[in-house]
C-alpha cells in the first residue's frame, strides 16, 4: 500500500459502516482484530465510530476521522446491493468522481456465478471506486477493498477484512510493536481503584487499566499496563505490584510487556498442554 512517509503512522481511526451493526442483528467483529494487529504494528488505534448506511453520516464521519487520524479504515458498505453506498460516499467525501475499475470488472466476470444479466451487473456494482485509488486485492474474493490517500476501505465480512487487513498491513511501515502486560487480583475494582490512579500519576507516558470480571462467584481484575516502551510498562507493572502487596492484595503474574517474552510465554503455554 502506498503512504506518504516511510516512518510508521502516528494513530489510526475505524469507522464501521452498516445498519446491521446498529440494529444488533450483526455483532461487529472487526474492531478487535483491528485494535490487536495495529498493536503488533506499532500504530495505536485511538477512535472508532459506528455509523449507518447514510451517505451524509458516511461523508461526515470519514472527513472528521481522516482529518484527524494519520490512517482511517473503513469496514463494510462495498457490496453489491442498494445499500451499499461507501464506494459512493467516499467518492463525495474526496470531491472525486466514482469510476469502474476494468481490472477488477474482468476478475468479477471470470468469477462469476450469476444466474442472469441483472445480477450480474449487481456484482459489477463492486468494480466501481473513487478515482485516484489504488485496489487493495486478496485472496479471500474478487472484489477488491481500495485506498484513497490516507483511508483504506475494507469489506465487512471478517474473514474478507482479515485477509484485506494483512495486505495493507504488509505494506505499512512499522515501528515497535505496543508494549502490553498485566498481573490479576481476586478482588473487585474499587478495593484498587486509589493504588492504580496513583501509578498512573508516576508514569503518565503509560496507560494504565483495569478490567473486572466475575468468574465463579468471585471478582476478579485484570490490571493492564500499555506503552509504546516495554521497559516503561514494565517498571509501571512493577510499581503496582510493590503497591498492592504493601496494602496486602495478592497478585498473580499475567502478560509480559516485552513482545518476544510474550510470544515464547505463549509459546510454551501451548506447548504444556
Amino acid at each position: 500500500m502506498k503512504t506518504d512517509s516511510n516512518s510508521a503512522p502516528s494513530q489510526a481511526a475505524f469507522l464501521v459502516i452498516g445498519d446491521e451493526i446498529l440494529s444488533g442483528r450483526t455483532v461487529e467483529a472487526n474492531i478487535a482484530l483491528l485494535a490487536r494487529k495495529l498493536d503488533a504494528h506499532g500504530i495505536p488505534l485511538r477512535e472508532c465510530r459506528i455509523v449507518p448506511d447514510q451517505q451524509d453520516a458516511i461523508i461526515t464521519a470519514l472527513n472528521e476521522l481522516r482529518s484527524s487520524h494519520a490512517i482511517v479504515f473503513t469496514s463494510g458498505g462495498i457490496g453489491p446491493t442498494h445499500d451499499d453506498i461507501t464506494a459512493a460516499s467516499v467518492a463525495k467525501a474526496f470531491s472525486v468522481q466514482l469510476i469502474r475499475s476494468q481490472e477488477t470488472e474482468r476478475a468479477l466476470r471470470a468469477t462469476s456465478k450469476a444466474s442472469s444479466e441483472q445480477a450480474l451487473e449487481a456484482r459489477l456494482r463492486m468494480a466501481d471506486v473513487p478515482d485516484g485509488s489504488s485496489l487493495i486485492k486478496c485472496s479471500a474474493t474478487a472484489a477488491p477493498g481500495f485506498q484513497i490517500e490516507n483511508v483504506f476501505v475494507l469489506a465487512g465480512v471478517p474473514f474478507i477484512f482479515a485477509a484485506m487487513l494483512e495486505v495493507v498491513l504488509a505494506g505499512l511501515p512499522a515501528a515497535t510493536a505496543i508494549a502490553s502486560c498485566s498481573l490479576r487480583v481476586a478482588v473487585g475494582e474499587s478495593e484498587i481503584a486509589n493504588l492504580l490512579a496513583k501509578v498512573q500519576q508516576q508514569f503518565p507516558d503509560v496507560q494504565m487499566g483495569s478490567y473486572p470480571k466475575f468468574i465463579a462467584g468471585k471478582y476478579r481484575s485484570d490490571l493492564v499496563a500499555r506503552a509504546a516502551n516495554h521497559k516503561a510498562a514494565e517498571a509501571a507493572m512493577a510499581e503496582l505490584a510493590r503497591k498492592l502487596e504493601q496494602a496486602g492484595i495478592n497478585w498473580e503474574s499475567g502478560k509480559p510487556a516485552d513482545p518476544a517474552a510474550a510470544a515464547e510465554s505463549e509459546t510454551q503455554k501451548k506447548e504444556s498442554r
